[in-house]
C-alpha cells in the first residue's frame, strides 16, 4: 500500500502485523497530501479524522498529547512511495511546552525520583529540540539562528559538547530559542499541542514541493504527483540514559553484500544525533556487551524482515530504558557490487529465484561497475568540478590536440587529451586517451557520446577552465596553469579534475567480459562470480540480440569478446578521416568522371581492407555497413580557417591553385542547415559511382573471407531515406554491383540490403519502404533530432538545463528514447513494415540502443535486436533479459 501509505507508513504497518514492537500511531494518506496541495487548505474531514485517531492513540497508550501531568508525545515525518532521504520534513517531541515539559521530567525520573539531575536535563533538552526543529519546518526560522544560540551556550559553559549542558543551561536555552522565534514569527511558541501537531502535519505536506524535494524528483525520475503521506508516532526516548539508545542496523553489508552484522549504536542519543555525526558511533556488535537481551531481540527481528521482505533491510531502532522498539524499514539501498552479491545470495539461500534476482540489478548498476575508479583514501589535488560525462578514472598527460595524443600513446606514455571541445577528427586521439577533458559541451556532446561509446573515461563542461590549444596548456581557478606533460587525472563519476596522479583501480568486471578472469576460478571474487551467474541467466532469457557497433577490427573483437552477437552499424565515414582525408578530397574536386572515378579507384582497396578485417572479426555473425552519411563538407577544412590561409597566401603572392580549388568547393558545399542537405541517399544519387564503389568493397571483401573459408553475413544499410523511391535506385544499383562481383569471383555472397529509418517522413511511409527494404535499423539519435526539431550540438547548451529544471522533461530525449513521440513513430514503423513484409529484420543502432530504459520499450515493439557501443554491450545484454523476464511475468500475472 505504499501508493496510498507512503513507504514509511507502509513499512511500519508491516511490521506491526507482523507482531514487532513498534511504537503506536496513524498514518495521513498521500491521498490527503495531494488534496491539501491541491487547494492550499486543510480536506473536509481530515480534522475530524486526525481528532478521531488521536483519541484512539491516547486511549492506548493512557496518556492525552501534552498532558501536563503525564504528556503523549509524538513524532511527525514525511513518507513518500519512494526513499527520498533526507528531502522532506521531521517534527519530534510534538506535544512539549511550558507545562508539559514538567510532566516529561517526572515520566523520565520516575524511576530515581522526580527531580534527578538527569531526568531535568532530558525534558529540557527534549524540548528545545521541539523549538529548534518547529521553528525550523514548520515557520522558516534561520536554522542557524539557534545554531548560534547553542554555541554560545556552549561556550558559555565552557565546553565543545552538548552533552556537558545541564538542566539550568538548557532551560536557558529555551528561552533563547523562544525569543528567537518570536523575532522571527511575531508570535510566541505555539503552547497548544493540537495546534503543534496541526501545524506539524501541514508542513511535511508543503515539503513535498520543497525545492529540495523537487530537485530530488527530477534527479531520481520521481513522479511529482505521488504525494507524501505523513506518519504520527509516539515518541519513544533513547536518550533517558546508558540503558537507552539509537542505532541503525543493515541485514547484510550495503557497500559489499557480505553477510553479517553490520550499523551503528549510540547510547544515550536520539536518531538525530547518528545523523548529525555530535558523537562518535560505535559498532553494532557493541550492544551485545552494553545491552546482550535488546542485542539478541534486534537480531531475531533482523532475521525475520529478510525473509519477510527476502532482500538486504535498512532498520531504524531505539532502545528506551532496555526495551527495543523498531522506527523504520525499508529495502535498504546497496552499492552497485553490493546488488550482485546480494541477489545471488538470495537465490543460494532460496528465497528468491534466478529470475527475481534479475530483476534485483540494473544496467546502470553494471555500467558502474565496468569503468575503473579512483582508490579510495589517495590525497588530491582538485582544480575544478565539470560534467560527469563518461564515468569512470583517468590519469595520464595533459596532451591539447590528437595527432600528439596518438604519438605519445604510441610511445607508451598515458595520455588524457583535453579540448575545448571535441570533433570527429579527433577520434584516433580520443581512442589512444586514457581520457579526455572538454570545457565546453555537456552529455549529449560529441565528446561525451563517443567517450561513452568506447567505456572511455569523459569530463565534459568544465568552464571554470581557460583551454588553450595554441599554447598548448589551461588555466584554472586561482590562475593555475597546466602545460602540455603536466599529469592531471579525471574521474568521469563525479566531473571532478585533478592535479597530479591519483591511484587508479582497474575493474574486475571488465577483465572478466575481456576473458582475463575465470569466474569458475577459486581465485575469482564473489562479485565476479555473481556478475557471471546472472549475465548467464539474462542470456538465457532474452529474446532481443545484442550487437554492436564497430567500425574497425579492433572494436569488433572487442565487442565479440563482451558478447556481441554482430555488428549493428558500421560507419563507413570513419574509414575516410585522417590520412585518407585528401582521396575525398580528389572526389570533391573532380571536374570530369575520369578524375571522379579515379578518386573513386584509390579509395576501393582502402575500403575493401577495412571490410576484410572487420569480417573476420565477425565471422559467422551478420555485419551491418551503412554507407557514407554525413555531408562531403565534413571531410573538407573549415570555411573560415582555409579564407583566411588563401587570403594570407595571396597576400604574398603565394597562392596555390589547389587550394583556390578547394576553397571553391568549400563554398560550393556549404550549406546553411548540413544536417539536413546533401547528405546519405542524396549522396548516393547525386554523386555518380560513390555508393557502387563502397557496395563493391563490401563484396569484394566478403567474397575473398569466403574464398578463405569464412562466413560472411553481410547487410548494406542505405542511410537517410525519406521515400521508397530513394531506396529503390540505391538498392538496383547495389545489386548490379553484387552480382557483377560475385560473377567475376565465382562465389556467391549471400546478403541483405535494408535502410535505416531517422526520419518521420519514413517511419510513416513505412509500409511502402518496406516493399523495398528487407531490414529496419531505428537511427533514433537523428529519429530524435528531427522530432523535436533538436539540433543535438546545439540545444544542449541553449536551453536543455532550463527544460530540465522546469520539468517539461526529466530526462534528456538523446539519453533515453521518448516513448510518446519517437517511441510512437518506431512502433508505428514496425507495425506497418512488417504488415508489408512479415520477415522484415528490425534493430536500432542509435545511442539508446544501450539505454536501459530504452532496451525494454525495445523489447515490447518487438525488434530483433538492438546495436550499441562495444562498452555498453553487457549492459545491453543485461537489460534484454530483465525486459524478458519481466513480460513473461505480467503475462503469468
Amino acid at each position: 500500500m505504499k501508493d496510498l501509505l507512503g513507504g514509511k507508513g507502509a513499512n511500519l504497518a508491516e511490521m506491526t502485523n507482523l507482531g514487532l514492537p513498534v511504537p503506536p500511531g496513524f498514518t495521513i494518506s498521500t491521498q490527503a497530501c495531494n488534496a491539501y496541495l491541491d487547494s492550499g487548505e486543510t480536506p473536509d474531514g481530515l480534522d475530524r479524522e486526525i481528532g478521531a485517531h488521536l483519541a484512539a492513540l491516547e486511549r492506548a497508550m493512557n496518556r492525552k498529547l501534552g498532558d501536563p501531568a503525564d504528556p503523549l508525545l509524538v513524532s511527525v515525518r514525511s513518507g513518500a512511495k519512494f526513499s527520498m532521504p533526507g528531502m522532506m520534513e521531521t517534527v519530534l517531541n510534538v506535544g512539549l511546552n511550558d507545562e508539559s515539559v514538567h510532566g516529561l521530567a517526572r515520566q523520565a525520573g520516575a524511576a530515581q525520583g522526580a527531580d534527578s539531575a538527569a531526568a531535568q536535563r532530558f525534558a529540557w533538552d527534549s524540548y528545545r529540540r521541539l523549538i529548534q526543529m518547529f521553528g525550523k519546518t514548520v515557520c522558516d526560522v534561520p536554522g542557524d539562528e539557534f545554531e548560534h544560540a547553542l554555541e554560545g551556550a556552549k561556550k558559555a559553559k565552557g565546553t565543545t559538547s552538548d552533552l556537558d549542558l545541564d538542566a539550568t543551561d538548557l532551560r536557558a536555552l529555551v528561552e533563547a530559542y523562544k525569543n528567537i522565534f518570536v523575532q522571527h514569527t511575531g508570535r510566541d511558541f505555539p503552547q497548544h499541542p493540537r495546534e503543534q501537531l496541526d501545524l506539524a502535519i501541514n508542513a511535511v505536506f508543503e515539503s513535498w514541493n520543497a525545492e529540495r524535494a523537487v530537485l530530488y524528483r527530477r534527479q531520481e525520475r520521481i513522479p511529482a504527483d505521488l504525494g507524501t503521506a505523513v506518519n504520527v508516532v509516539t515518541m519513544v526516548f533513547g536518550n533517558l540514559g546508558p540503558d537507552s539508545g539509537t542505532g541503525v542496523a543493515f541485514t547484510r553489508d550495503p557497500a559489499s553484500g557480505n553477510q553479517g552484522i553490520y550499523g551503528d549504536y549510540l547510547a544515550n542519543a536520539q536518531g538525530e544525533d547518528v545523523v548529525a555525526g555530535i558523537r562518535n558511533t560505535v559498532p553494532l556488535q557493541e550492544l551485545e556487551r552494553l545491552d546482550k537481551t535488546s542485542y539478541d531481540e534486534l537480531l531475531g527481528i533482523m532475521a525475520r524482515l529478510e525473509e519477510h521482505y527476502q532482500d538486504l533491510c535498512d532498520i531504524e531502532f531505539t532502545i528506551e530504558r532496555g526495551k527495543l522498539w523498531m522506527l523504520q524499514t525499508r529495502v535498504g539501498k546497496r552499492t552497485a557490487a553490493a546488488a550482485f552479491v546480494i541477489a545471488t545470495q538470495l537465490v543460494d539461500e532460496g528465497l528468491i529465484d534466478l529470475d527475481e534476482a534479475l530483476n534485483r540489478v540494473t544496467g546502470v548498476q553494471l555500467a558502474q561497475l565496468m569503468f575503473p575508479r579512483f582508490g579510495t583514501g589517495a590525497k588530491a589535488d582538485l582544480v575544478t568540478t565539470g560534467m560527469n560525462a563518461s564515468p569512470g578514472a583517468a590519469v595520464g598527460q595533459a596532451v591539447f590536440d590528437s595527432q600528439t595524443a596518438v604519438r605519445r600513446s604510441a610511445a607508451g606514455e598515458q595520455v588524457i587529451l583535453v579540448r575545448r571541445e571535441t570533433n570527429p577528427d579527433d577520434l584516433d586521439g580520443m581512442i589512444a586517451a586514457q581520457g579526455i577533458l572538454t570545457s565546453r559541451g555537456g552529455k549529449t556532446s560529441h565528446a561525451a557520446v563517443v567517450a561513452r561509446g568506447m567505456g572511455k573515461t569523459c569530463v565534459c563542461g568544465a568552464e571554470e577552465l581557460d583551454v588553450d590549444t595554441r599554447g598548448r596548456r589551461f588555466t584554472g581557478p586561482g590562475g593555475l596553469v597546466v602545460e602540455e606533460g603536466d599529469v592531471i587525472s579525471i574521474d568521469g563519476s563525479s566531473g571532478a579534475v585533478y592535479r597530479g596522479e591519483v591511484p587508479v583501480v582497474p575493474s574486475p568486471v571488465v577483465e572478466y567480459f575481456e576473458g582475463q578472469l575465470d569466474p569458475t576460478d577459486e581465485k575469482a571474487d564473489e562479485l565476479v562470480r555473481a556478475v557471471h551467474r546472472i549475465m548467464s541467466h539474462a542470456d538465457e532469457a532474452r529474446r532481443l540480440a545484442v550487437r554492436a557497433n564497430a567500425d574497425t577490427p579492433e572494436d569488433a573483437e572487442r565487442a565479440r569478446r563482451f558478447g556481441a552477437q554482430g555488428i549493428g552499424l558500421c560507419r563507413t565515414e570513419h574509414m575516410f578521416l585522417g590520412e585518407r582525408r585528401q582521396y575525398v578530397e580528389r572526389l570533391i574536386l573532380a571536374d570530369s568522371d575520369s578524375e571522379r572515378e579515379q578518386a573513386l579507384a584509390a579509395l576501393l582497396p582502402l575500403q575493401r581492407e577495412d571490410f576484410i578485417g572487420i569480417f573476420a572479426a565477425m565471422d559467422g555473425l551478420p555485419v551491418t555497413v551503412r554507407l557514407l552519411d554525413p555531408p562531403l563538407h565534413e571531410f573538407l577544412p573549415d570555411i573560415t580557417e582555409l579564407s583566411v590561409r588563401v587570403a594570407v597566401a595571396e597576400e604574398r603572392g603565394e597562392a596555390h591553385e589547389n587550394e583556390l580549388r578547394l576553397l571553391q568547393a568549400v563554398h560550393r558545399l556549404h550549406e546553411q542547415n548540413p544536417m539536413l542537405g546533401l547528405r546519405g541517399v542524396r549522396l548516393g544519387i547525386v554523386v555518380p559511382g560513390l555508393f557502387a564503389m563502397q557496395v563493391r568493397a563490401i563484396i569484394e571483401a566478403a567474397a575473398e573471407h569466403r574464398k578463405a573459408g569464412g562466413e560472411p553475413r553481410v547487410e548494406i544499410m542505405i542511410p537517410l531515406v525519406d521515400a521508397v523511391q530513394e531506396l529503390e535506385l540505391v538498392r538496383d544499383e547495389a545489386e548490379r554491383v553484387a552480382t557483377e562481383v560475385c560473377q567475376r569471383e565465382g562465389i556467391e555472397v549471400p546478403h541483405l540490403i535494408g535502410t535505416m529509418i531517422e526520419l518521420p517522413r519514413a517511419a510513416l511511409t513505412a509500409g511502402q519502404i518496406a516493399e523495398a527494404a528487407q531490414f529496419f535499423s531505428f537511427g533514433t539519435n537523428d529519429l530524435t533530432q528531427t522530432t523535436w526539431g533538436f539540433s543535438r550540438d546545439d540545444v544542449e547548451a541553449a536551453f536543455f538545463s532550463a527544460y530540465l529544471d522546469r520539468g517539461i522533461f526529466g530526462v534528456s530525449p538523446f539519453e533515453t528514447l521518448d516513448r510518446d513521440g519517437v517511441g510512437r513513430l518506431v512502433r508505428i514503423a514496425c507495425e506497418e513494415g512488417r504488415a508489408t513484409r512479415p520477415d522484415l529484420k528490425l534493430g536500432i543502432c542509435g545511442e539508446h540502443g544501450g539505454d536501459p530504459d530504452s532496451v525494454h520499450f525495445f523489447h515490447e515493439v518487438g525488434l530483433n535486436y538492438v546495436s550499441c557501443s562495444p562498452f555498453r554491450v553487457p549492459v545491453a545484454r543485461l537489460e534484454s533479459g530483465r525486459a524478458a523476464v519481466r513480460t513473461a511475468g505480467s503475462d503469468s500475472r
